[in-house]
This record gives structure tokens, sequence and C-alpha cells, in this order.
């Protein structure tokens, strides 16, 4: 079974409706072990790939995610495309809890993270003005308009190092360079699928207003996790459905990222790195 379709989010998604698990895979990577086993099975009729990006039980926090790990596991897999759910604060007003965004563009404010598979001797450049797949986003709105879930399609995601909340001031600062999202993860997940040469796009799921609102200055975890467990039945719709709905083909150019990205002299690139990242750049050495 070789899924191309990944899914990475909550860990109740791999109990969804409709998905018929099939097997847990442990994968072991050059950037040592992922989040958790991946579940593969079968939803809406395809193979998929399922990773719980915390852990079972949610363990990892943030800024411990081994997210060369994650992504390093999903291509060994064979996964083309990923959708990646994200709980998250919402930094305008029209961005109602319950509400989910499919962002198209991120800024980062995370601190020392580890976002590139490249490094010791091969220096790549991709191209990252536009950091989500322009053909996947369309299919994760579509699914959400499909099951009914209010949904924007484009703002900007906040990636913030966490795991505290946001001061009222950092809060107040975001609004107004126009954020419309604050999370703790997404960022790195896209870069390092834009690298693996994976589609990807995040499926925002608002929980609160973040403490700008007067009224969620002191939000709390109790509060966020009566939203998500709200959330959690329409992230099951909109994934099955948005699987259902994948175009076969990519048309996009996700899966040429590095085609003219690798710069290093190839005669300069040490034997070790090319065996190390084969998987990635083995069909351009």
């Amino acid at each position: 079974m070789k899924p191309q379709i990944g899914i990475i989010g909550d860990s109740g998604l791999y109990s969804m409706p409709g998905f018929e698990a099939h097997e847990e895979r442990e994968i072991a990577t050059p950037w040592g072990a992922p989040s958790d086993k991946y579940i593969v099975g079968r939803l809406a009729g395809k193979e998929v790939a399922f990773l719980s990006r915390h852990g079972r039980g949610h363990r990892i926090s943030p800024s411990e995610l081994n997210f060369r790990a994650n992504i390093w596991g999903m291509k060994s897999l064979g996964v083309e495309r990923i959708l990646s759910l994200s709980a998250v604060g919402s930094l305008k007003l029209e961005h109602k809890p319950l509400d989910f965004v499919i962002p198209d563009q991120f800024v980062d404010r995370t601190r020392g993270r580890v976002s590139t598979f490249f490094g010791e001797g091969l220096v790549a450049h991709i191209s990252f003005a536009h950091p989500i797949c322009p053909q996947l986003a369309p299919v994760a709105k579509a699914a959400c308009d499909t099951v009914g879930v209010n949904a924007k399609l484009g703002g900007n995601y906040l990636c913030m190092e966490g795991p505290a909340f946001s001061t009222l001031a950092e809060s107040n600062l975001y609004r107004s360079w126009g954020m419309d999202v604050i999370g703790m993860t997404n960022l790195q997940e896209a870069k390092l699928a834009r690298e693996a040469e994976i589609c990807y796009t995040t499926i925002a799921m608002v929980t609160d207003y973040d403490c700008w609102h007067e009224e969620h200055d002191a939000v709390t975890v109790e509060q966020i996790i009566a939203v998500l467990n709200k959330n959690a039945e329409n992230a099951c719709k909109v994934v099955e459905t948005a699987v259902r709905s994948m175009p076969a083909a990519r048309e996009c150019k996700c899966g040429s990222a590095l085609s003219h990205a690798l710069i290093t002299d190839r005669k300069a690139i040490p034997e070790a790195t090319k065996k190390k990242l084969e998987l990635l750049v083995g069909k351009y050495l």
C-alpha cells in the first residue's frame, strides 16, 4: 500500500468515520523519530497516511516537534499531498470560533527551529513566495463549502514559538500587521513539505479570538478544548470530502520545487550527504 495523500492533525482524526485503518507503520528517518507511528488506510476510496502531530495523547510541545522526521516519513511512504489540520487563534473579528481559514501566507515568529533538510555540504534555496499549494488549497475550501463549514480561502498565518499564548501587546502587534490567525506549528511543515516536493495546505480551525478580544483576554486550555471537540466533527467531514474530490494529477509546481534550488557544485557534495538526502535529491544528482 502506497498512500499518496497525507493527513497531519489531531490525535482523534484517525478514528474518524469512514477511515479504514489497515496498519501502523513505524518509520526510521535520518532525523530521528516522527511524532508517532503513521496510520495507513483507506478514506473515501483512496489510500491515505495519518500522523498525529503531537503524538497520541498530545505528548509533544510545538517547540519539541521533530518537523523534519514528520515530513520525511510522509515522503518515504510515497505521499505527494498533505492536508494539515491545525488549531489557531483568530486575529480578526471576521474569523469566529468554529470557522476554518485556509491561509496562503505565513510569517515566522519562532526562534531557532530547524526548517530545512539541507546543509552538511549541500545548499538549496527553494522558492517560498507562495508557500501553499495553489491546487490543493481550493480543494480544501470546496470541501468546507460542501459540508457547510464557514471557511475563508486565503489569509496570513502568524507562526509563534509558544507554548505560552501571546501577550496582549504581541496580539495587537500581529493584528496591526494584518495577520488573520495565529498558531504554533504550520510554517515549518510548509517549508519542509516544499523541500520534499510535496503539495501542502493548512486547514486552520479557529478556537478563540486570542487575547486582543476583550472577552478572550484570558484564554484557557479548557475553553480551547471545548471548541476543539466541536471542530473535530467538522474536520473529519472536511478531510473526507477533500480526499474524495482530490484530482488525480498534480498540476502545480510543488513536485519540481528542487529543480532549480540546488546551488552547490555537484562535485563538491559530500558522499555522506548525497546518501542521506537520496530520497529528496537522488533524481537531480
